[in-house]
């Protein structure tokens, strides 16, 4: 049996089984990508709930484990030379068990390195604009009521960037062409759940971007995303 024991974490949620990789996140776009990625890749994990506050990601002991205090993050046991490993920031986790199962992310190194470029377009782009823009449209519309500035900024921003995605996507299944990989998987949550969780396709012009909105249907359609999009689940 593993032993975990230097992971302060698994003090306040202990594992069941320390022998599978330990998943520390909520069901937000961010939280999704790596049980969506664990669901594809069929490897056993263990999900545990970590709310938002000072019980949860601001803890000491999910400190501990990403020092940022945000989900996800990650124990995995069985990491390089056998040893465990604890990682955070979901881009950097889906690169790594992309790289552990040599799924998910082209074998050829020219299509790795593209395969990353469009990982980290979601995760300097895509994520922090959609999530800006859902700020000051849904959250904070009061506070900017008189100031359309900040909203109008982010989502112009961001409609640009799915226009990015909608060239990408013209006559193609994923963002790699015919293989699915952890492009996808980092980018199509947060496309998502800019109407999901903000109400935000109409300010965005979703009608105007068709080939996104078919992948995002494609990629709701699989099974791991159907499950993976519910993980951790409510207590």
């Amino acid at each position: 049996m593993s032993d975990l024991s230097a992971f302060p974490i698994t003090k306040k949620w202990p594992a069941k089984n320390p022998d599978i990789i330990q998943l520390y996140s909520l069901p937000t776009p961010n939280g999704v990508k790596v049980s969506i990625a664990l669901e594809e890749l069929g490897l056993p994990y263990e999900a545990h709930r970590i709310e938002f506050g000072p019980d949860g990601v601001k803890s000491p002991e999910f400190i501990s484990l990403n020092p940022n205090g945000r989900i996800p993050a990650i124990i995995d046991p069985n990491g390089p030379d056998g040893k465990p490993i604890g990682l955070f920031e979901s881009g950097a986790i889906l690169v790594y068990l992309a790289e552990k199962t040599g799924k998910l992310i082209p074998a050829d190194a020219a299509g790795r390195y593209e395969t990353l470029c469009w990982v980290m377009f979601q995760m300097a782009g895509v994520g922090p604009m959609l999530g800006q823009f859902g700020h000051f449209f849904k959250y904070a519309a009061d506070k900017v009521a008189n100031n359309a500035y900040p909203m109008e900024r982010y989502r112009d921003e961001s409609k640009r960037l799915i226009a990015v995605l909608e060239a990408r996507l013209k006559d193609r299944q994923w963002i790699m062409g015919d293989e699915y990989t952890i492009a996808d998987i980092t980018t199509f949550p947060w496309v998502r759940g800019a109407d999901i969780f903000y109400g935000g396709s109409e300010a965005l012009d979703y009608a105007g971007f068709p080939s996104v909105r078919a992948w995002i249907e494609r990629c709701v359609a699989r099974p791991a995303s159907a499950k993976g999009l519910e993980i951790p689940a409510s207590a």
